[in-house]
């Protein structure tokens, strides 16, 4: 069966929560997903992250990171990534997407994407307020609270894209 939908961890686990995604991607893949969905742990691999989605032909994917967006520490966020938004990575910045794995950002792999001619079809980010990404290993108590949450509206938006042929994010917005 073709994968649909890839969920991606992005993240430093050497920056305090900007291992966010990497611990709820590995929570996920000790759950039950459906064969139509990938998990996996890409970390700060950008560009091998952007050579899956141009060979994966992936519908949907995923993306599990920190984000700031002035929020509490450990608030989890779903966001729609507008392509629009993302048009080059030369956009990203504080103002701008709120995409952002400090040193490899969805922007960024999603422009290199378009660089070597792939579309990324509907790009969702589940994101979380880190504390810290300063060096040290380990979440913060708020946001390593916050992984069984990201991790359930991961598995609800796998199941909107499959089920319903598309997701209604409005459905999981905090």
């Amino acid at each position: 069966m073709t994968s649909k939908v890839l969920i991606a961890g992005i993240g430093n686990v050497f920056n305090g929560d900007d291992g966010f995604g990497v611990e709820v991607v590995a929570r996920l893949s000790t759950r039950d997903l459906p064969p139509e969905a990938v998990v996996a742990d890409y970390g700060i691999r950008g560009v091998h992250l952007a050579y899956e989605l141009l060979d994966g032909g992936y519908e949907t994917t995923i993306f599990v990171d920190a984000v700031r967006r002035g929020g509490e520490p450990g608030t989890v966020y779903v966001i729609d990534a507008d392509l629009a938004s993302t048009s080059s990575a030369g956009d990203h910045s504080d103002e701008g997407p709120v995409l952002d794995a400090h040193g490899m950002h969805p922007a960024a792999v999603l422009a290199l994407l378009r660089r070597l001619g792939g579309t990324p079809g509907r790009v969702f980010v589940v994101g979380c307020e880190p504390l810290t990404v300063a060096e040290g290993m380990g979440l913060s108590e708020p946001v390593a609270a916050a992984v069984d949450e990201a991790a359930r509206r991961v598995r609800e938006l796998v199941a909107d894209a499959l089920e319903r042929g598309g997701v209604d994010v409005s459905r999981h917005s905090r």
